[in-house]
């Protein structure tokens, strides 16, 4: 068990070594002093600082459920209009009203109601566990049908679009290259976000704030302009207004209601440039669903006007000169380099399923997070003096060896996170303090155990052995244990949870290896090279 050859000893150094020089970047940025330039451009990769350490961006974010209730009512009507054009033979209904936040029209043969019942049935489904429908059906005076939605679809529909949202938050953040973001959701419509490191929260805003519902719908070219100025759409139109910056700004454009592409087929978007104006825009590619039915529409609508619209706001209103075929398109509207690759990331992370409103917005800074570091540091430098003086006085040579390894913990944990690129957190100092803490504990168990090996006569090198083959068992299993609570931590933790998750299960590797694998690697090589007689322990 004591023997290490040298090819064990020189991967055991290797793989030491490199983990702490990897963290010196870090022990740079922690003290506040500047990493040296030539030593930069062969690696600087340091570990990052937590919301609570660094300071940054705060913001809450609400969502406003009645927009959810309105999407879905849209949705149901183009559902039903669409079963009954493709009923065979098809269901003639009138206009359809959404008055009161439900559907109704009329079926104009009443021999086709039970026909248009059973196809509308099936766009209704179990609103979760409550047994109820997520809309009730109900046909009055013979042949009008009033679909409504119920409380229980309302609130399982905003609780999905909350879930989604919170997901479309977090790619987009992601795509800003910031790293251990906090994002949770509170309550039934309110998301809090904190980004560690951006001081400035406009750009954060600015991200979030935008839906990136797009949209593409055929301009209704019959519309009068008075009409379209007065906001009086005709039956199966809507009134869209121009986009900030587009050639529409500050009018409107009339576009036919449904029929028309969303964006939701999407599969890449990127900041690109016209070829023939130079001017920034956003090209998209569609799926081979969305790409067919993009190409359906144009090759039907030829020499015809379509808008582009983003959030409720048309972009621009393009000729269709001939099929768009192949799965792609531009958008343009008066992009910045900027502006076109936000609107880039927004695509490419999805649309937001329901507007998000900034109710709140706080930056923090730094100066709470530097008090912090410094009185982890001092907690933990004083710390580390008591226990080097405690293991030395205690166990004479082994005491050192325990304190060498204390130190090439702390490098190691340290390395590892650069290399993992994780964030460390206030609870994250904390879960650092602990790892020394288990490393120390580790150290005093096997040196103990020594001891009373000692104790019952035995030889030294059989005391050290048995010593460290008994006490390695009980390290093992006690941090097999704080492993498994690390790993549910940070599976079903969030942000500073997580961030002392992480420190916890690298520490508990590296206080293992150092305490257990290091220390008796120097034991056995003191023991090889002077073979003594007695043990001062």
């Amino acid at each position: 068990m004591l023997d290490f050859p040298q090819w064990k000893r020189i991967w055991l150094w290797g793989l030491t070594l490199v983990f702490c020089l990897a963290a010196v970047p870090s022990l740079f940025a922690l003290s506040g002093q500047k990493y040296p330039e030539p030593l930069a451009k062969i690696y600087d990769q340091s570990v990052n600082l937590g919301l609570d350490l660094a300071g940054g961006s705060h913001i809450l974010l609400e969502a406003e459920p009645t927009q959810v209730a309105a999407q879905r009512l849209e949705t149901m009507e183009e559902s039903v209009s669409a079963a009954m054009r493709r009923a065979d033979p098809r269901i003639r209904i009138g206009d359809i009203s959404r008055r009161e936040g439900r559907l109704t029209f009329m079926v104009e043969n009443p021999a086709d109601v039970d026909r248009a019942r059973d196809l509308i049935e099936p766009l209704t489904t179990g609103a979760g566990l409550t047994g109820q429908r997520d809309w009730t059906i109900q046909v009055v005076d013979g042949q009008r049908f009033v679909i409504a939605p119920t409380q229980a679809g309302i609130d399982q529909a905003v609780n999905n679009a909350m879930e989604t949202a919170v997901e479309v938050v977090r790619k987009r953040i992601d795509a800003l290259g910031t790293r251990e973001p906090t994002i949770i959701r509170q309550g039934d419509n309110r998301i809090v976000v904190q980004v560690p490191g951006l001081q400035d929260p406009g750009e954060l805003k600015d991200l979030l704030g935008q839906t990136a519902k797009l949209e593409f719908k055929l301009v209704d070219v019959e519309a009068q302009a008075s009409e379209i100025q007065e906001g009086i759409a005709r039956p199966g139109s809507q009134i869209i207004p121009g986009a900030p910056g587009s050639d529409f700004e500050g009018s409107a454009i009339a576009v036919k209601r449904l029929g028309g592409i969303k964006g939701d087929t999407l599969t890449d978007a990127r900041q690109s440039f016209d070829a023939q104006t130079n001017e920034a825009v956003v090209t998209i590619t569609f799926d081979s669903s969305g790409g067919q039915r993009f190409a359906k529409l144009t090759r039907e609508n030829v020499n015809r006007p379509f808008a582009i619209i983003l959030d409720d706001q048309v972009l621009s209103a393009p000729n269709i000169n001939e099929p768009i075929l192949g799965g792609t398109a531009q958008i343009s509207g008066g992009f910045t380099v900027e502006s076109a690759n936000q609107l880039a990331i927004s695509l490419r992370s999805g649309a937001l399923p329901v507007d998000l409103s900034v109710i709140e917005e706080r930056t923090v800074g730094p100066d709470l997070g530097a008090d912090s570091i410094e009185a982890g540091m001092l907690a933990m430098g004083v710390g580390s003096m008591l226990v080097i003086v405690l293991m030395i006085v205690t166990y004479g040579r082994f005491g050192v060896y325990s304190t060498v390894a204390l130190a090439f913990n702390v490098l190691m944990i340290l390395g590892i996170m650069a290399i993992l690129n994780t964030t460390l957190t206030l609870p994250g100092i904390a879960g650092f303090v602990l790892t020394i803490g288990a490393a120390v504990d580790a150290n005093v168990l096997i040196n103990e155990r020594i001891r009373e090996e000692r104790k019952r006569g035995r030889r030294v090198v059989a005391a050290v052995e048995n010593g460290y083959k008994e006490a390695s068992r009980a390290i093992y299993d006690a941090n097999i244990t704080n492993f498994i609570a690390g790993v549910l931590l940070f599976l079903f933790g969030s942000g500073p949870v997580r961030g002392f998750a992480v420190v916890l299960v690298i520490g508990l590797f590296t206080s293992v290896f150092t305490a257990v694998v290091l220390t008796r690697m120097w034991v056995a090589m003191w023991l090889r090279k002077k073979r003594p007689s007695e043990l001062v322990i």
